[in-house]
């Protein structure tokens, strides 16, 4: 217990150091939890715990509370918006890399088969923690691109159950047949969403109600812990990964009231368990064994690097932009963490020789510590080789900004709304998720972002609480009102101005409290009225 407690506070200790080294390099903290695990495992001679299935269960929380906060991003309604970006996206990348990784493999390099399919299905996934990690806390998850990423990255996790099905199945000695654990996993999915989606939403919504009404923080936030961990337990006791029940428990909680202050309550502890999981990332790597294959290694993740890219390219490139497809297909071109589990499920198994299983993990380890670097410069690098001006919000533009006007829409009313700004001399902003419309902005001098007015992080990356007025110039109703919600629940001391066009539009809007609703059709008799007595005036 004595050693326990001093390995844990020198690796916070180093962690912290590290971090704040590389903070002002500009490099991810990422890097620092990995390096914090490979010293720590040579400082105290730790190579005996790279195996510990205790202490990789801890770390796999880290990843457990990054999905339930990216479940509480994406409810039910959200998800089944973006059933093309997971769904049909997610498929075909994952299906068409995983074919050609296994042709390589098995043809090229006269691998056996079900070594080409094991390796083919790890290297088809993608890491979540680091890239969906970048996209949140770079705001950049509710972008165009930020969404197609999300999207492919959901359906990876859950792809990750049928691959491990297949393997129990391929090391399984007690002669049981595809079609029995096909039917088994399915009445566990039946099961889990029913005990989730009937039974838990009612004890998660009256447990959330109660603790937060007793106005305890330290009671809400148990709550909340109880609530993630019990579906990750659950769905493991169902033979799911924990990932998957605490992504479902966020997708819950996000249709109720109380996802904002969820997800701002859990983020302390989804960045430290998330830090544990790469510092025993850190702990895996044998820095003899990479030294003696660094060719080999480096060699195969470029192979992987550049096949994926093309592959996530060519797939998005079916419905998105030549721009939009590159961007996510670079964020998406590295090899994930849930491949760990596969080569060790493998290996335990006898599919996988040891010493591919050590080399397969250095390149996927190596993949993680390279892609911070590069994930970072994914806008520059792509606007560059594009020509193509980056849309995405740059946060450190606002940090001490005051009393500017954030303009949502620029469309016909949006393009009039900025005439007359401009006229005034006003500081203002355009927030616009048309691609369209912004470049449009651009184009024209003024400072414009791509980006969704209904999210909570782009608001607070906006200081919308400082800014002088939000004025709201869209037509569609729901997404007017979402717009509105969100700026109301994010600060309710702010001139909030909004155009209607019908009497249905001010009619859904009547129970927010909005500083002042223009009806456009009313305006508009207003100022013929006023330029007839203007002219009767004149004569």
């Amino acid at each position: 217990m004595d050693f326990a407690l001093l390995y844990i506070v020198v690796a916070l200790g180093l962690s912290t150091v590290l971090n704040l080294f590389f903070k002002r390099l500009g490099v991810s903290q990422i890097i620092g939890y990995i390096l914090t695990g490979t010293i720590m495992v040579y400082t105290f001679d730790l190579r005996y715990m790279n195996d510990s299935k205790t202490l990789e269960h801890i770390a796999e929380f880290g990843i457990v509370f990054l999905m339930f906060t990216i479940g509480l991003e994406i409810s039910l309604a959200k998800m089944n918006s973006m059933r093309k970006e997971i769904f049909l996206n997610g498929f075909l990348q994952v299906g068409f890399t995983a074919l050609i990784v296994y042709g390589i493999s098995h043809y090229l390099f006269s691998m056996k088969s079900t070594p080409s399919l094991i390796i083919s299905l790890a290297f088809a996934l993608s890491s979540t923690a680091v890239v969906l990690s970048y996209l949140k806390t770079s705001k950049e998850i509710h972008n165009p691109y930020g969404q197609r990423a999300t999207g492919i990255l959901i359906f990876q996790d859950i792809a990750v159950i049928p691959i491990l099905i297949l393997l129990g199945f391929l090391t399984n000695s007690g002669g049981e047949s595809v079609g029995v654990i096909i039917r088994d996993t399915f009445i566990s999915a039946v099961l889990i969403i029913g005990l989730m989606f009937i039974v838990g939403k009612r004890v998660m919504t009256w447990l959330l109600h109660f603790s937060a009404s007793s106005e305890v923080d330290e009671l809400f936030m148990g709550s909340v812990l109880f609530i993630v961990v019990s579906a990750a337990l659950l769905a493991s006791f169902m033979g799911f990964t924990y990932s998957l029940g605490a992504f479902i428990a966020g997708m819950i909680i996000a249709e109720t009231k109380y996802h904002h202050k969820v997800e701002a309550d859990i983020a302390p502890f989804k960045d430290i368990l998330l830090g544990t999981f790469f510092i025993v990332v850190g702990m895996k790597i044998d820095v003899l064994f990479f030294m003696d294959h660094i060719g080999i290694i480096i060699a195969i993740f470029l192979l992987i690097f550049i096949l994926k890219t093309f592959v996530t390219y060519f797939v998005l490139r079916l419905s998105s932009s030549h721009v939009l497809s590159l961007k996510t297909a670079l964020a998406l071109s590295q090899v994930g963490e849930f491949s760990f589990v596969i080569f060790a499920v493998a290996s335990m198994g006898g599919l996988l020789k040891e010493e591919l299983e050590s080399l397969f993990v250095l390149v996927v380890i190596f993949s993680m510590i390279v892609t911070p670097f590069f994930i970072s410069k994914i806008n520059a690098f792509v606007s560059f080789v594009s020509h193509h001006q980056y849309l995405g919000l740059n946060i450190d533009a606002f940090i001490s900004r005051r009393d500017h006007v954030i303009l949502c829409g620029y469309s016909i009313t949006g393009k009039f709304v900025a005439q007359n700004l401009d006229k005034i001399d006003a500081h203002y902003v355009i927030i616009d998720n048309n691609p369209k419309h912004v470049q449009e902005a651009l184009a024209e001098g003024k400072e414009a972002y791509l980006g969704d007015m209904s999210k909570l992080s782009l608001l607070e990356a906006l200081h919308a609480e400082s800014a002088a007025a939000v004025i709201v110039t869209l037509d569609n109703v729901e997404k007017k009102r979402a717009v509105c919600e969100a700026i109301l629940k994010h600060t309710k001391d702010i001139n909030l101005i909004v155009k209607v066009s019908t009497l249905e539009d001010k009619e859904s809007l009547k129970d927010l409290a909005i500083t002042s609703i223009v009806d456009d059709k009313l305006e508009v008799g207003r100022l013929l009225v006023e330029k007839m007595i203007t002219c009767k005036l004149r004569y």
